[in-house]
Protein backbone atom coordinates (compact mmCIF):
# COMPACT_ATOMS: atom_id res chain seq x y z
CA UNK A 1 0.00 0.00 0.00
CA UNK A 2 1.39 3.54 -0.78
CA UNK A 3 2.51 5.90 1.84
CA UNK A 4 0.23 9.08 2.30
CA UNK A 5 0.99 12.29 3.95
CA UNK A 6 -1.95 14.48 5.96
CA UNK A 7 -0.22 18.10 6.82
CA UNK A 8 -1.73 20.90 8.81
CA UNK A 9 -0.66 24.73 8.44
CA UNK A 10 0.49 24.46 12.29
CA UNK A 11 3.02 22.07 11.09
CA UNK A 12 0.87 19.11 12.49
CA UNK A 13 1.46 16.05 10.59
CA UNK A 14 -0.34 12.57 9.78
CA UNK A 15 0.95 10.00 8.09
CA UNK A 16 -1.12 6.85 6.42
CA UNK A 17 -1.92 5.45 3.33
CA UNK A 18 -3.13 6.66 -0.07
CA UNK A 19 -6.70 5.98 -0.21
CA UNK A 20 -8.41 7.36 -4.08
CA UNK A 21 -6.96 9.26 -6.51
CA UNK A 22 -2.94 9.32 -5.94
CA UNK A 23 -2.02 13.05 -6.06
CA UNK A 24 -1.58 16.11 -4.30
CA UNK A 25 -4.30 18.46 -3.01
CA UNK A 26 -4.83 21.07 -0.48
CA UNK A 27 -7.88 22.78 1.05
CA UNK A 28 -9.59 23.53 4.41
CA UNK A 29 -9.37 20.54 6.99
CA UNK A 30 -13.25 20.56 8.18
CA UNK A 31 -14.37 17.24 10.00
CA UNK A 32 -17.97 15.79 9.76
CA UNK A 33 -19.77 14.12 12.33
CA UNK A 34 -22.31 11.89 10.20
CA UNK A 35 -21.79 7.84 10.97
CA UNK A 36 -23.50 7.30 7.17
CA UNK A 37 -24.03 9.92 4.00
CA UNK A 38 -20.65 9.90 3.06
CA UNK A 39 -21.72 10.00 -0.73
CA UNK A 40 -23.75 13.07 -0.12
CA UNK A 41 -21.07 14.57 1.75
CA UNK A 42 -18.75 14.39 -1.16
CA UNK A 43 -21.04 15.27 -3.71
CA UNK A 44 -22.32 18.05 -1.94
CA UNK A 45 -21.50 21.59 -3.59
CA UNK A 46 -20.98 22.89 -0.06
CA UNK A 47 -17.52 21.02 0.42
CA UNK A 48 -15.82 22.50 -2.75
CA UNK A 49 -12.23 23.43 -1.99
CA UNK A 50 -12.72 21.26 2.03
CA UNK A 51 -10.21 18.54 3.26
CA UNK A 52 -13.28 16.61 5.16
CA UNK A 53 -12.36 14.66 7.75
CA UNK A 54 -14.78 11.65 8.55
CA UNK A 55 -15.31 10.94 12.86
CA UNK A 56 -16.78 7.62 12.38
CA UNK A 57 -13.75 5.58 12.01
CA UNK A 58 -15.11 3.00 9.49
CA UNK A 59 -16.41 4.63 5.95
CA UNK A 60 -17.41 2.98 2.53
CA UNK A 61 -19.17 0.09 4.00
CA UNK A 62 -21.66 0.88 1.79
CA UNK A 63 -19.83 1.53 -0.95
CA UNK A 64 -21.08 3.83 -3.83
CA UNK A 65 -24.36 3.66 -5.99
CA UNK A 66 -25.93 6.18 -8.73
CA UNK A 67 -28.64 7.20 -7.11
CA UNK A 68 -27.53 9.17 -3.84
CA UNK A 69 -25.52 11.78 -5.67
CA UNK A 70 -26.02 15.50 -4.54
CA UNK A 71 -24.82 16.82 -7.97
CA UNK A 72 -22.84 15.57 -11.33
CA UNK A 73 -19.51 15.27 -9.12
CA UNK A 74 -17.71 15.09 -5.79
CA UNK A 75 -16.46 18.40 -4.76
CA UNK A 76 -14.05 18.19 -1.83
CA UNK A 77 -10.76 18.57 -2.50
CA UNK A 78 -9.79 15.59 -0.08
CA UNK A 79 -10.92 13.17 1.75
CA UNK A 80 -9.44 11.93 5.32
CA UNK A 81 -10.92 8.15 7.31
CA UNK A 82 -9.83 5.69 9.76
CA UNK A 83 -10.59 2.51 8.84
CA UNK A 84 -12.08 2.31 4.58
CA UNK A 85 -13.99 -1.03 4.36
CA UNK A 86 -12.54 -3.56 2.30
CA UNK A 87 -15.49 -4.28 0.17
CA UNK A 88 -18.87 -2.42 0.13
CA UNK A 89 -21.88 -4.71 1.80
CA UNK A 90 -24.77 -3.20 0.66
CA UNK A 91 -27.36 -3.95 -2.60
CA UNK A 92 -27.41 -0.81 -3.94
CA UNK A 93 -23.95 -0.51 -4.28
CA UNK A 94 -22.66 -0.45 -7.70
CA UNK A 95 -18.95 0.48 -6.80
CA UNK A 96 -16.44 0.63 -3.88
CA UNK A 97 -15.75 4.19 -2.64
CA UNK A 98 -11.73 3.63 -3.05
CA UNK A 99 -12.67 3.23 -6.82
CA UNK A 100 -15.00 6.05 -7.22
CA UNK A 101 -12.30 8.28 -5.58
CA UNK A 102 -9.73 7.83 -7.96
CA UNK A 103 -12.23 7.75 -10.76
CA UNK A 104 -12.83 11.21 -10.11
CA UNK A 105 -9.23 12.08 -9.11
CA UNK A 106 -10.18 12.76 -5.47
CA UNK A 107 -6.87 12.23 -3.02
CA UNK A 108 -7.32 10.81 -0.09
CA UNK A 109 -5.62 9.18 2.58
CA UNK A 110 -6.21 6.75 5.04
CA UNK A 111 -5.09 4.85 8.14
CA UNK A 112 -5.25 8.21 10.12
CA UNK A 113 -5.92 8.78 13.69
CA UNK A 114 -9.07 10.69 13.14
CA UNK A 115 -10.08 11.10 16.56
CA UNK A 116 -6.82 13.20 17.30
CA UNK A 117 -7.10 15.04 14.34
CA UNK A 118 -11.23 16.07 14.96
CA UNK A 119 -9.68 16.99 18.51
CA UNK A 120 -7.03 19.07 16.95
CA UNK A 121 -9.48 20.78 14.89
CA UNK A 122 -11.78 21.72 17.28
CA UNK A 123 -8.81 23.29 19.57
CA UNK A 124 -7.04 24.80 16.86
CA UNK A 125 -9.78 25.67 14.37
CA UNK A 126 -10.49 24.72 10.69
CA UNK A 127 -7.32 25.30 8.73
CA UNK A 128 -5.56 24.61 5.29
CA UNK A 129 -4.32 21.05 4.81
CA UNK A 130 -2.75 19.32 2.04
CA UNK A 131 -2.90 15.52 1.48
CA UNK A 132 -0.43 13.98 -1.03
CA UNK A 133 0.96 10.16 -1.83
CA UNK A 134 3.74 11.90 -3.88
CA UNK A 135 5.34 14.43 -1.57
CA UNK A 136 7.32 12.20 1.15
CA UNK A 137 8.70 15.67 3.08
CA UNK A 138 6.76 17.56 5.36
CA UNK A 139 8.16 20.65 4.83
CA UNK A 140 7.57 20.67 1.67
CA UNK A 141 3.78 19.75 1.71
CA UNK A 142 3.32 22.31 4.38
CA UNK A 143 5.26 25.26 2.32
CA UNK A 144 2.14 24.09 -0.69
CA UNK A 145 -0.05 24.26 2.33
CA UNK A 146 0.41 27.64 4.03
CA UNK A 147 0.89 29.37 -0.09
CA UNK A 148 -3.22 28.19 -0.46
CA UNK A 149 -6.00 30.65 -0.25
CA UNK A 150 -7.79 31.05 3.00
CA UNK A 151 -11.61 30.51 2.73
CA UNK A 152 -12.35 34.11 4.59
CA UNK A 153 -12.95 35.77 1.46
CA UNK A 154 -13.40 32.98 -0.94
CA UNK A 155 -16.20 33.83 -3.53
CA UNK A 156 -16.88 30.41 -4.52
CA UNK A 157 -20.85 29.71 -5.43
CA UNK A 158 -20.09 30.42 -9.27
CA UNK A 159 -17.65 28.07 -9.37
CA UNK A 160 -20.59 25.08 -8.40
CA UNK A 161 -23.27 26.80 -9.95
CA UNK A 162 -25.21 25.86 -13.63
CA UNK A 163 -23.87 27.38 -16.04
CA UNK A 164 -27.81 27.87 -17.57
CA UNK A 165 -30.92 27.89 -16.14
CA UNK A 166 -32.98 24.52 -15.92
CA UNK A 167 -36.28 23.58 -15.03
CA UNK A 168 -37.39 20.68 -12.04
CA UNK A 169 -41.06 19.98 -12.70
CA UNK A 170 -43.46 19.44 -10.01
CA UNK A 171 -44.92 16.03 -9.20
CA UNK A 172 -48.98 15.46 -10.45
CA UNK A 173 -50.17 18.67 -9.98
CA UNK A 174 -48.61 22.08 -10.46
CA UNK A 175 -49.64 24.71 -7.37
CA UNK A 176 -46.70 27.41 -7.89
CA UNK A 177 -43.64 28.03 -9.43
CA UNK A 178 -40.31 29.05 -7.92
CA UNK A 179 -37.17 30.61 -9.35
CA UNK A 180 -34.32 29.46 -7.47
CA UNK A 181 -30.70 31.09 -6.79
CA UNK A 182 -28.20 28.10 -7.28
CA UNK A 183 -25.43 29.12 -5.15
CA UNK A 184 -24.54 25.22 -4.98
CA UNK A 185 -27.80 23.66 -4.88
CA UNK A 186 -28.31 20.26 -3.90
CA UNK A 187 -30.64 17.33 -6.07
CA UNK A 188 -32.64 16.77 -3.43
CA UNK A 189 -33.80 20.29 -2.85
CA UNK A 190 -36.22 20.96 -6.03
CA UNK A 191 -36.91 16.91 -5.71
CA UNK A 192 -38.71 17.69 -2.51
CA UNK A 193 -40.40 20.69 -3.66
CA UNK A 194 -41.75 18.88 -6.33
CA UNK A 195 -43.27 16.54 -4.57
CA UNK A 196 -45.25 19.44 -3.05
CA UNK A 197 -46.42 20.74 -6.29
CA UNK A 198 -43.22 23.40 -6.91
CA UNK A 199 -42.11 23.89 -9.97
CA UNK A 200 -38.36 25.09 -9.57
CA UNK A 201 -36.90 27.28 -12.09
CA UNK A 202 -32.92 26.75 -10.82
CA UNK A 203 -31.03 30.10 -12.05
CA UNK A 204 -27.21 30.83 -12.13
CA UNK A 205 -26.28 32.18 -9.02
CA UNK A 206 -25.03 35.65 -9.98
CA UNK A 207 -28.50 35.76 -11.45
CA UNK A 208 -30.00 39.32 -10.74
CA UNK A 209 -33.15 40.30 -8.65
CA UNK A 210 -34.77 41.21 -12.39
CA UNK A 211 -34.29 37.78 -13.76
CA UNK A 212 -35.24 35.27 -10.76
CA UNK A 213 -38.38 37.84 -10.76
CA UNK A 214 -38.83 37.92 -14.58
CA UNK A 215 -41.22 35.05 -14.95
CA UNK A 216 -43.90 36.00 -11.78
CA UNK A 217 -42.64 33.10 -9.25
CA UNK A 218 -44.54 32.47 -6.72
CA UNK A 219 -41.79 32.31 -4.46
CA UNK A 220 -37.80 32.76 -4.75
CA UNK A 221 -35.58 30.03 -3.16
CA UNK A 222 -31.67 30.90 -1.52
CA UNK A 223 -29.80 27.43 -2.03
CA UNK A 224 -26.88 26.60 -0.03
CA UNK A 225 -23.44 26.53 -0.90
CA UNK A 226 -19.82 27.24 -0.06
CA UNK A 227 -17.55 30.09 0.39
CA UNK A 228 -17.76 33.48 2.50
CA UNK A 229 -20.84 35.16 2.01
CA UNK A 230 -18.82 38.72 2.57
CA UNK A 231 -17.61 37.56 -0.85
CA UNK A 232 -20.96 37.65 -2.36
CA UNK A 233 -22.42 40.95 -3.06
CA UNK A 234 -24.05 40.09 -6.18
CA UNK A 235 -26.15 37.89 -4.33
CA UNK A 236 -26.87 39.84 -1.86
CA UNK A 237 -28.45 42.72 -4.38
CA UNK A 238 -29.98 39.86 -5.91
CA UNK A 239 -32.04 39.08 -2.70
CA UNK A 240 -32.89 43.05 -1.56
CA UNK A 241 -34.60 42.88 -5.10
CA UNK A 242 -36.50 40.59 -3.99
CA UNK A 243 -37.38 41.62 -0.44
CA UNK A 244 -38.30 45.15 -2.06
CA UNK A 245 -40.63 43.22 -4.55
CA UNK A 246 -42.53 41.61 -1.33
CA UNK A 247 -41.97 37.83 -3.18
CA UNK A 248 -41.87 35.28 -0.43
CA UNK A 249 -38.52 34.20 0.12
CA UNK A 250 -36.81 30.92 1.56
CA UNK A 251 -33.04 30.59 2.15
CA UNK A 252 -31.24 27.62 3.32
CA UNK A 253 -27.38 27.26 4.67
CA UNK A 254 -25.59 29.94 2.45
CA UNK A 255 -29.15 31.54 1.56
CA UNK A 256 -29.31 32.20 5.08
CA UNK A 257 -26.35 34.05 5.25
CA UNK A 258 -26.59 35.91 2.00
CA UNK A 259 -30.62 36.96 3.25
CA UNK A 260 -28.79 38.03 6.78
CA UNK A 261 -26.44 40.47 4.79
CA UNK A 262 -29.56 41.36 2.62
CA UNK A 263 -31.22 42.40 5.69
CA UNK A 264 -28.45 44.53 6.80
CA UNK A 265 -27.01 41.69 9.38
CA UNK A 266 -22.95 40.91 9.53
CA UNK A 267 -21.28 36.71 9.08
CA UNK A 268 -18.33 35.93 10.77
CA UNK A 269 -16.11 32.52 10.03
CA UNK A 270 -16.90 29.89 12.92
CA UNK A 271 -14.07 27.70 15.13
CA UNK A 272 -14.62 25.19 13.16
CA UNK A 273 -18.29 24.86 11.97
CA UNK A 274 -21.01 22.20 12.08
CA UNK A 275 -21.12 19.20 9.91
CA UNK A 276 -23.14 16.34 10.51
CA UNK A 277 -26.43 14.46 10.27
CA UNK A 278 -26.81 14.97 14.17
CA UNK A 279 -27.05 18.61 15.23
CA UNK A 280 -29.53 19.78 17.20
CA UNK A 281 -31.86 22.73 16.66
CA UNK A 282 -34.31 24.83 18.33
CA UNK A 283 -37.41 25.60 16.53
CA UNK A 284 -38.75 28.87 18.47
CA UNK A 285 -41.61 28.90 15.50
CA UNK A 286 -42.85 25.47 16.82
CA UNK A 287 -41.03 25.02 19.61
CA UNK A 288 -39.59 21.80 19.28
CA UNK A 289 -36.05 20.67 18.72
CA UNK A 290 -34.81 18.97 15.58
CA UNK A 291 -31.64 16.87 14.93
CA UNK A 292 -30.68 18.41 11.51
CA UNK A 293 -28.08 17.83 8.97
CA UNK A 294 -25.69 20.79 8.56
CA UNK A 295 -22.19 21.85 6.50
CA UNK A 296 -21.62 25.64 7.44
CA UNK A 297 -18.70 27.40 8.38
CA UNK A 298 -19.82 30.69 8.82
CA UNK A 299 -22.22 32.35 10.49
CA UNK A 300 -25.22 35.19 11.27
CA UNK A 301 -24.34 37.95 13.46
CA UNK A 302 -27.67 38.84 14.97
CA UNK A 303 -29.00 38.88 18.65
CA UNK A 304 -31.14 36.26 20.38
CA UNK A 305 -32.96 38.18 23.18
CA UNK A 306 -34.68 40.46 20.94
CA UNK A 307 -35.89 41.46 17.44
CA UNK A 308 -33.24 42.93 15.55
CA UNK A 309 -34.40 46.61 13.23
CA UNK A 310 -33.26 45.84 9.41
CA UNK A 311 -34.19 48.49 6.18
CA UNK A 312 -37.32 45.82 6.01
CA UNK A 313 -38.64 45.95 8.90
CA UNK A 314 -37.93 44.02 11.91
CA UNK A 315 -36.49 40.32 11.77
CA UNK A 316 -35.75 37.66 14.68
CA UNK A 317 -33.79 34.62 15.28
CA UNK A 318 -35.95 31.46 14.48
CA UNK A 319 -33.98 29.13 14.91
CA UNK A 320 -30.81 28.48 17.38
CA UNK A 321 -28.52 25.64 17.42
CA UNK A 322 -28.23 23.96 21.12
CA UNK A 323 -24.68 23.25 21.40
CA UNK A 324 -22.87 26.63 20.78
CA UNK A 325 -26.13 29.33 20.72
CA UNK A 326 -24.91 29.83 17.20
CA UNK A 327 -28.06 31.18 15.12
CA UNK A 328 -29.50 28.65 12.82
CA UNK A 329 -32.60 30.54 11.39
CA UNK A 330 -34.03 33.93 10.31
CA UNK A 331 -37.87 34.90 10.42
CA UNK A 332 -38.92 38.11 8.84
CA UNK A 333 -41.49 40.29 10.41
CA UNK A 334 -42.81 42.42 7.88
CA UNK A 335 -41.86 41.12 4.61
CA UNK A 336 -42.33 37.45 3.54
CA UNK A 337 -38.92 35.96 4.26
CA UNK A 338 -37.39 33.38 6.24
CA UNK A 339 -34.39 31.06 6.38
CA UNK A 340 -32.92 27.98 8.12
CA UNK A 341 -28.96 27.35 8.41
CA UNK A 342 -29.41 23.98 8.17
CA UNK A 343 -30.26 21.68 5.49
CA UNK A 344 -34.15 20.67 5.61
CA UNK A 345 -33.25 18.10 2.49
CA UNK A 346 -32.08 16.22 4.65
CA UNK A 347 -29.85 13.78 2.41
CA UNK A 348 -29.08 11.68 3.74
CA UNK A 349 -31.20 12.49 6.46
CA UNK A 350 -32.30 12.95 9.58
CA UNK A 351 -35.58 14.26 7.95
CA UNK A 352 -36.49 16.52 10.83
CA UNK A 353 -36.51 19.59 9.03
CA UNK A 354 -38.65 18.45 5.77
CA UNK A 355 -41.75 20.51 6.84
CA UNK A 356 -39.76 23.64 6.37
CA UNK A 357 -40.87 23.28 2.73
CA UNK A 358 -44.42 22.76 3.59
CA UNK A 359 -43.91 26.22 5.87
CA UNK A 360 -42.56 27.82 2.58
CA UNK A 361 -45.40 26.62 0.46
CA UNK A 362 -48.02 28.33 3.40
CA UNK A 363 -46.45 31.54 3.19
CA UNK A 364 -46.69 31.52 -1.25
CA UNK A 365 -50.36 30.29 -0.49
CA UNK A 366 -50.85 33.85 1.92
CA UNK A 367 -49.24 35.64 -0.49
CA UNK A 368 -51.52 34.05 -3.13
CA UNK A 369 -54.61 34.58 -1.31
CA UNK A 370 -53.79 38.22 -0.43
CA UNK A 371 -53.35 37.51 3.40
CA UNK A 372 -51.60 39.81 4.85
CA UNK A 373 -49.75 37.88 7.35
CA UNK A 374 -46.09 37.65 5.75
CA UNK A 375 -45.01 34.71 7.58
CA UNK A 376 -46.68 31.27 8.44
CA UNK A 377 -47.79 30.25 11.11
CA UNK A 378 -46.05 26.46 12.51
CA UNK A 379 -46.52 23.93 10.68
CA UNK A 380 -47.91 21.03 12.84
CA UNK A 381 -45.78 18.55 12.39
CA UNK A 382 -46.36 14.74 13.28
CA UNK A 383 -43.30 12.19 13.40
CA UNK A 384 -43.42 8.99 10.97
CA UNK A 385 -39.91 8.54 10.33
CA UNK A 386 -38.29 9.04 6.84
CA UNK A 387 -41.41 11.24 5.61
CA UNK A 388 -41.78 13.21 9.16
Amino acid sequence: MKEALLVLEDGRTFRGEAYGAIGTTVGEAVFATGMTGYQETLTDPSYHRQVVVMTAPHIGNTGVNGEDDESSRMWVAGLVVRDPARRPANWRATGTLDGELAGQGVVGISGVDTRALTRHLRERGAMRAGISSEITDSDELLARVREAESMTGADLAPQVSTGQAYVVPAVAEKRFTIAALDLGIKTATPRHLAELGVETHVLPSTATAEELLSAGPDGVFLSNGPGDPAAADYAVAAVRGVLDARRPLFGICFGNQILGRALGLGTYKLRFGHRGLNQPVLDRVSGTVRVTSHNHGFAVDAPLDRPTDTPYGQVEVSHVGLNDDVVEGLRCLEVPAFSVQFHPESAAGPHDAAPLFQRFVDLMEAARQGDDAVSPPPVVEHSTGENA
